[in-house]
């Protein structure tokens, strides 16, 4: 049987998507939130405590999601302003250290051995490898009413290369921003 390449064109972006490791965890607008009802938008002030937020490689991807949430609310009619904007851009971000493990397998795995003529059948998780998960927070604040008017998050895996860092980052705001 021979597959038609239109049959290929289809399937194989939905392929690529479903293997993001991107996922939108939530998003909550308030009531009678539209996007359209404000004009201009401007981040507040970032934050930062600890070992790894002081380094330049931390700060050069923390304005690389800027530059990405930028392009998404230009993309949608608004604008960036220094002062008094309508909207104030808060930014939460949460990187994780996690452990990959599997589970042993009795058919597959030997035996864990007990004592003198104890043998034991348990299966146990095995570490596998080390990976870093990272979560993105997002506010919008009205900044008239002093009240958030809407708020999304999006995890994934923190790739180890930079390149491949900034175009998840891109990716993951694209996501986001299209729930809005």
């Amino acid at each position: 049987m021979k597959i038609k390449p239109f049959v290929i064109l289809v399937l194989l972006p939905t392929v690529f998507v479903a293997c993001s490791s991107i996922r939108v965890v939530k998003t909550e607008p308030a009531d009678n939130f539209a996007l359209s009802h404000y004009r201009t938008f401007a981040f507040s002030d970032i934050e930062s405590t600890g070992d790894i937020p002081q380094s330049g490689f931390y700060r050069s991807q923390v304005e690389a999601l800027k530059n990405a949430i930028e392009r998404q609310l230009l993309a949608r009619g608004l604008s960036r302003v220094p002062a008094s904007p309508d909207l104030l851009m808060n930014i939460g971000i949460a990187v994780d250290e996690k452990t990959q493990t599997r589970q042993t397998n009795f058919r597959t795995d030997p035996p864990y051995y007990i004592g003198q003529r104890r043998y034991t059948w348990r299966s146990q998780e095995i570490p596998v490898g080390t990976y870093r998960q990272g979560t993105i927070d997002i506010h919008l604040i009205d900044p008239k009413k002093n009240e958030m008017v809407w708020r999304g998050m999006v995890e994934g895996i923190v790739p180890k290369k930079p390149a491949r860092l900034q175009k998840q980052i891109d990716e993951s705001m694209e996501k986001l921003f299209a729930t809005l």
